[in-house]
């Protein structure tokens, strides 16, 4: 197949486009809808013959009808394949598509049209696939190129202007709105605010970003203005890395050729020679008769028609998958399928994977005598009409106790610190712990360092003098984490947690769901590199991730598993197994299934080997006929092949 073709003619497209571009759109060299649709109609008009000429041969007795649907079937089907494999003769390098070439005409010279044609239309329907998701790893790194703007305002001679990011200088000074998505990764000169960052460390919270804090192109500007020095060009930033390194990571990833297709190399020419051998010699050099070794021939050629041998894994393989889909579990090629089983180490993001990436409040604790709802009902008042992550949450905590929230008079925004404003006859204030100690007011230290060191954001609530309360928030974990890590470690799997967050939480969520190692404050090309090193020590690792921040990491890792429901378009796209469901139970089923599979293709092979061997040592004697070597050795072996693949869909995921 040319799909490793396909993915450099893209790549190269997309670099010849503008190589000093990392924000705009790329130019990928996709198949054309028309050529999209005629695909389809040829899978169409294949189907609809070849089910047309079965009723005809086998309900309705007319054969010659039936050969005639099975042989438009062969040419619409076939006509790519045949295209390639006489590209393959011509360079003495048999692969695949002569292996069903020949396969093809051998079955049809027999009189057995419904198997040839048949294997040519599955085979076609086989390319079709993965074409298709050729082309949709493709579009991951168009997806990623779009996340930063194209053109950026700076100050220039004291007059802002706004540019093409390419003309944007180191040390030039860019001027970011509220609302606004930051162009190019830069030093925060003047200003505060709060910068959602999710996309490049996968932050649950938004970060507050002060004088001198650093901020990354892609990531968004939520409320105040800030002015950035830029510190990095278009195609130097953390975002444009993040596009390299997906990029990288799926040319490795490049499908190696399949231990059939190596196989088909010598095993077709040489079953073809020694047919013709075996139908000339004895008759030309002894003397013997020349239709009886031609049977014999004909019958070798028809027991070596390598059919069941070369649908003994994708028919496996097909049915995992098929299986898979049904229990929640998108895996998007074959060799994943296979490659799970032999995972030794998963590695998991923290935000949106082992946690379900939404705020909600964890702790109401009263200071100075006030009670938990009436701190609760002043902090929901104030943040009622922020759209703030935090907000939302302390709002919603607050609906749940069936709080109503008040008017808020001299409302204020105190930029990455909190708020204050006037409610009840009275001013209240709700923000970090640096809005009040700059007032003066003691604070209780020890408690706070308790509730950070479980990994909880922390908000405090009080009025010009005292502290009245304390709220923390953390992202919930997962139901059925701690459950389905424990049924990974029961199978011999390691687990380690990777995140962007700080150390004091990823320890926590770490300690909470049994995991023992674990990496924080990782920036995506950090995350590459500790995959890069478990590989090297482990040589199979699995990446669960859902964030964009991921996909470099989802596409380095031996098999990339991505939350479906939640993960971004990226690391969906970049990712190799989807969760549809966002459910970690289907990880432990995932592995059981792929281990089942590949004994399911090993037993395949290892039948049809032997099976067509024997057969083919028998027909030399004249034991085996060539009714026999259809009905058994082609026919019979073929639905067995299949039927043992079947049993892959009767393994379920545990519902416990």
């Amino acid at each position: 197949m040319n799909s490793d073709n396909k993915i450099d003619i893209a790549e190269e497209n997309y670099r010849n486009h503008d190589e000093e571009c990392s924000t705009c759109g790329a130019s990928y060299d996709e198949e054309s809808p028309q050529r999209h649709r005629w695909k389809i109609a040829v899978i169409a008009v294949s189907t609809i013959s070849l089910v047309l000429g079965l009723v005809c041969e086998f309900v309705l007795g007319n054969r010659l009808l039936g050969e005639a649907l099975f042989l438009i079937t062969a040419v619409v089907s076939g006509y790519s394949i045949a295209k390639n494999a006489l590209r393959a003769a011509v360079r003495l390098s048999l692969d695949m598509n002569f292996l069903m070439i020949i396969a093809a005409i051998g079955a049809f010279v027999i009189g057995h049209g419904e198997e040839g044609a048949a294997v040519l239309f599955l085979f076609y329907i086989a390319e079709y696939l993965e074409g298709y998701s050729v082309e949709r790893a493709r579009k991951s790194v168009e997806a990623l190129v779009k996340l930063a703007p194209e053109t950026a305002k700076v100050k220039r001679n004291g007059v802002e202007v706004e540019v093409h990011v390419h003309e944007v200088e180191i040390g030039e000074r860019m001027l970011i709105r509220p609302g606004d998505k930051i162009p190019l990764d830069g030093i925060v000169v003047d200003g505060t605010s709060s910068v959602n960052q999710a996309t490049i460390t996968g932050e649950s919270v938004p970060i507050t970003k002060e004088k001198g804090d650093q901020v990354f192109a892609g990531t968004i500007n939520e409320e105040g203005f800030l002015e950035v020095e830029v510190t990095k060009k278009s195609t130097e930033t953390i975002l444009y890395k993040i596009v390299q390194l997906v990029e990288q990571a799926q040319r490795k990833k490049s499908k190696t050729e399949k231990f059939v297709d190596k196989f088909a190399r010598y095993y077709t020419p040489a079953v073809v020679i020694l047919a013709v051998l075996v139908a000339a010699v004895p008759s030309l050099l002894l003397g013997m008769n020349f239709s009886d070794w031609f049977y014999k021939a004909l019958v070798l050629l028809v027991v070596a028609c390598p059919c069941a041998l070369a649908i003994s894994t994708p028919v496996s393989i097909v049915s995992a998958i098929t299986s898979a889909a049904r229990n929640g579990v998108l895996i998007k090629g074959g060799e994943y399928a296979e490659e799970i089983s032999k995972i030794k180490v998963f590695a998991f993001d923290k935000t949106g994977t082992l946690t379900e990436g939404k705020l909600q409040v964890s702790d109401l604790i009263g200071l100075n005598g006030y009670q938990p709802k009436f701190f609760l009902k002043v902090a929901a008042s104030l943040e009622s009409a922020s759209e703030h992550p935090i907000a939302k949450a302390i709002v919603k905590r607050a609906k749940e106790e069936e709080l109503n929230t008040q008017e808020i008079e001299d409302f204020k925004s105190i930029t990455g610190k909190g708020i204050r404003g006037r409610v009840a006859n009275g001013v209240y204030y709700v923000g970090s712990r640096k809005l009040f100690q700059e007032s003066g007011i003691t604070i209780p230290e020890e408690k706070l360092n308790v509730l950070e060191e479980e990994g909880k954001t922390v908000i405090l609530v009080g009025t010009e003098k005292e502290l009245i309360g304390i709220i923390s928030l953390r992202d919930k974990i997962r139901d059925v984490a701690l459950s389905s890590l424990a049924e990974l470690k029961k199978r011999g799997i390691k687990s380690v947690l990777i995140t962007g967050d700080n150390e004091r939480t990823a320890r926590a969520i770490a300690r909470e769901v049994g995991i023992d190692e674990y990496y924080a404050g990782l920036l995506p090309e950090e995350k590459v590199k500790i995959v890069n090193e478990l590989r090297r020590k482990y040589r199979s690792v699995a990446m669960v991730g859902d964030g964009v921040n991921d996909a470099p990491a989802l596409a380095e890792a031996t098999v990339g598993i991505a939350m479906g429901a939640i993960g971004s378009d990226v690391s969906l796209e970049t990712a190799d197994v989807a969760l549809m469901n966002d459910d970690l139970t289907r990880l432990p089923y995932l592995v059981d299934l792929s281990k089942r599979t590949l004994e399911v293709i090993k037993e395949n092979i290892i039948a049809s080997i032997t099976i067509k061997g024997g057969f083919g040592i028998l027909a030399f004697p004249g034991i085996v006929t060539l009714w026999l070597a259809v009905a058994i050795g082609d026919m019979g072996l073929s639905l067995a092949v299949i039927l043992n693949a079947l049993r892959l869909s009767l393994i379920k995921p545990d519902r416990k």
